[in-house]
């Protein structure tokens, strides 16, 4: 069920968000400035996520939730596609035993219908194998976006008996891909681009934004705490309005 939107999570009280959702963007141009093929930046951008799971988790974050595949990726060139597929495979070959020893449970949001069964097959092998396990919740989502995720809400409030008139912010957030975890408190966005891109569309109402130039294999625990500095500094109302200045006690100007 998805956290009360006006109640601060805990663990932002301490300046470390519950829950990080960030957009991985860059790779592209990671590879390219190095005379690459695209896809090696997309490689080196997977093994930047196992470094930040390892980050996250020695900060306390209880939920990082990671945009891998978007419901718009389909439309880049075939080898790309494919070359994005292949590395699901890789990541849970090369990485899912060792986060998994470490506590990290994985879970998948997303439509699963478009991609192989061999790449259903390893999302299932990764979140049967970290079902049992309390530490970090690692979302990978993978042929996701956030006005699916409404749609496929409605339907299966609909599929669930759910009247127009039962229907509320609350019922609908329960039948959210990320129905499992509160709201996201920090949104990243690495690459310099300065949009959402149809993610956590109906979970980041509330998020604190922040955007960074640095490419996604360049993100490191420096950059990691810039953010969460940058997140601390804020104060987060909730759409509350702030509390009004005390009154002067000095009579008005004539």
């Amino acid at each position: 069920m998805a956290a009360d939107s006006t109640a601060l999570p805990p663990a932002s009280a301490a300046g470390v968000p519950r829950h990080v959702a960030i957009v991985m963007d860059g790779n592209g141009r990671w590879a390219r400035r190095r005379f690459m093929p695209r896809i090696f930046g997309h490689k080196y951008g997977m093994e930047t996520v196992v470094r930040v799971i390892d980050e996250c988790t020695r900060r306390g974050v209880e939920f990082l939730t990671i945009y891998a595949f978007s419901s718009e990726n389909w439309k880049r060139p075939d080898e790309e596609v494919s070359g994005l597929m292949n590395l699901v495979l890789v990541g849970v070959s090369k990485y899912l035993a060792r986060l998994a020893g470490n506590g990290v449970r994985i879970r998948v949001a997303g439509d699963r219908s478009a991609v192989s069964d061999r790449v259903r097959q390893a999302w299932n092998e990764a979140e049967e194998c970290t079902r049992d396990n309390t530490g970090l919740t690692v979302t990978v989502a993978f042929n996701y976006g956030g006005r699916w995720d409404i749609v496929q809400a409605c339907k299966r409030a609909i599929a669930d008996g759910v009247t127009a008139d039962q229907l509320t912010e609350g019922v609908l957030s329960r039948h959210m891909a990320l129905a499992y975890a509160p709201d996201p408190d920090l949104f990243i966005r690495t690459g310099g681009e300065v949009r959402v891109s149809n993610f956590l569309l109906w979970q980041i109402a509330y998020a604190e934004l922040y955007f960074t130039d640095c490419l996604w294999p360049d993100f490191d625990a420096a950059e990691l705490d810039k953010a969460f500095a940058a997140y601390a500094s804020r104060e987060r109302r909730f759409g509350a309005v702030p509390a009004a200045a005390p009154a002067s006690s000095q009579p008005a100007s004539a």
